[in-house]
């Protein structure tokens, strides 16, 4: 298991194939590159993202704001109606940050050159899920989402000490409260669980005992970072997962890590992020063999997996339903266009049931065919003539009413796609050659059944390719099917 796949296999369908699933998909023009460069250099350029500079610039606010501390002293001291006011002015201002948050990262998974990077995010985000709703600050999900980016590919050992010790993982399972007097079990639970373990991998005693080994592991909301409070670690003798000693948090972590289920629950979790299913016992022995051979690297190991034949197999190309970041994220790319509002994404990915730094509980989102319903896909359907022809502006209110739009003519849309842009004049040129041009830089590959019957016969009865009947293409195959896969 696990063998390299043979140079004489690597063609433009697998090239796609890694594109999408170590990224968010590729243009022609990159698809036909990674295809040039052949398996190993495209792994190692995409696993080996450091060396790629990245320019982009963090939103204005993300950094420790010395301010809040007194603001919320403020707010506390208040008269009640002022208070009450105050209270609305914080959260409209942690509103207006999360708003620009999604878009900022959005942007960074359309646009930014380190598409690996950004995936592996989007997964530790879900894996290590933290909401919003909770931690009530963009400044921490900004910081969190950093993280996320920065231990992306490291070890894994190290990955949980940080996550565990991050601000918005503090407060999101309230381990920042956790004192030996009254040990706070979230935490303890979550990373046995949830985190690197899995069910059945574990007693409630170990839980508790772990429990509190946390203890001590707090937030200075003054400063925005993590301290350890020796004054509140339980310094007893615990017994955690047949371990004894007076351990610390970062001991428990290393016991839990060193336990054989520790390496197949989380390559088993990476598997199904990258492939759409979870792997069989016989291949999951194997990747956690390779994970800890790699010393539980988790660069090194994708690595190899993504230079392994299985990646590549017929069952797992073409076979993974979109999540709606990917969709969204996808298409943006493919279709060479901006990204719509934030208001537009927000609402699309709030009714595609993928709300960045929102998901619906410490499982983080269940994906696969979890995405796909009659509602979710009418959203998805819905969204596809903004993709393609843009998004109307706002509409001017009247003077005497200001809920009241004034009946004005239809405004013109912003933000489509350019179709001349998208494919070459000699694409343009002969109806045969665009349709194959249109399915390879959509789908990496052909429509099936009546849908490639209902596309072939929109294009023939055209009069000419001209910029609406390639709009009206695009917008076919984007309601497809085939599409929602990848």
């Amino acid at each position: 298991m696990l063998k390299p796949i043979a140079a004489a296999a690597w063609d433009v369908r697998k090239a796609a194939h890694l594109l999408n699933r170590a990224g968010f998909g590729g243009k022609p023009v990159e698809v036909a590159r990674f295809t040039e460069l052949g398996a190993s250099a495209a792994v190692e350029e995409l696993v080996d993202f450091q060396r790629i500079p990245d320019p982009t610039a963090d939103p204005e606010w993300a950094k420790p704001d010395p301010e809040r501390i007194q603001r919320l002293a403020d707010l506390r001291k208040a008269p009640e109606p002022e208070r009450r006011e105050l209270q609305r002015q914080e959260q409209r201002l942690q509103r207006e940050r999360l708003l620009e948050l999604r878009l900022w990262w959005l942007n960074r998974m359309a646009f930014g050159p380190r598409p690996l990077q950004e995936k592996l995010t989007l997964f530790w985000h879900g894996h290590f899920a933290t909401s919003f709703e909770k931690v009530r600050d963009a400044y921490y999900m900004w910081r969190q989402n950093e993280l996320f980016r920065r231990i992306a590919v490291g070890n894994w050992r190290d990955i949980l000490v940080e996550v565990g010790t991050d601000p918005a993982m503090l407060i999101w399972l309230d381990q920042g409260q956790s004192r030996k007097e009254k040990p706070n079990e979230n935490f303890a639970r979550e990373v046995m669980e949830l985190f690197a373990l899995g069910e059945g991998h574990y007693t409630e005693k170990d839980v508790a005992e772990a429990a509190r080994a946390f203890t001590g592991w707090t937030l200075d909301r003054a400063a925005q970072r993590f301290v350890t409070r020796p004054r509140w670690h339980d310094e007893g003798e615990k017994v955690i997962l047949g371990k004894t000693g007076n351990f610390t948090g970062e001991d428990v972590i290393e016991i839990i890590v060193n336990r054989p289920e520790a390496a197949t629950f989380i390559t088993g979790r990476l598997w199904q992020f990258f492939t759409g299913e979870f792997p069989a016992p016989a291949l999951n022995a194997a990747l956690a063999a390779e994970f800890r051979r790699c010393d539980k690297m988790v660069g090194a190991f994708l690595r190899t997996m993504f230079l392994c034949e299985e990646f590549y197999a017929q069952a797992v190309i073409g076979n993974q339903v979109k999540s709606p970041v990917q969709w969204l994220v996808g298409s943006v790319r493919l279709l060479e266009r901006q990204m719509p509002t934030p208001r537009f994404c927000l609402d699309l990915l709030r009714s595609l049931g993928q709300e960045l730094f929102a998901p619906p509980n410490v499982k983080g989102w269940d994906g696969g065919t979890s995405w796909i319903s009659t509602n979710t896909l009418m959203a998805r359907y819905t969204a596809v003539p903004v993709l393609v022809d843009g998004e109307a502006p706002p509409q001017p209110r009247r003077e005497g009413n200001p809920d009241r739009p004034q009946r004005r003519q239809r405004p013109a849309l912003k933000g489509g796609i350019d179709p001349m842009l998208l494919f070459s004049s000699a694409e343009r040129a002969d109806k045969r050659v665009f349709l194959d041009a249109l399915q390879q830089r959509l789908l990496q590959g052909q429509l099936r059944g009546k849908a490639a019957e209902q596309l072939r016969e929109y294009v023939e009865s055209a009069a000419s390719l001209d910029p609406e009947t390639i709009k009206g293409a695009i917008r076919l195959v984007l309601g497809t099917t085939d599409y929602q896969l990848s």
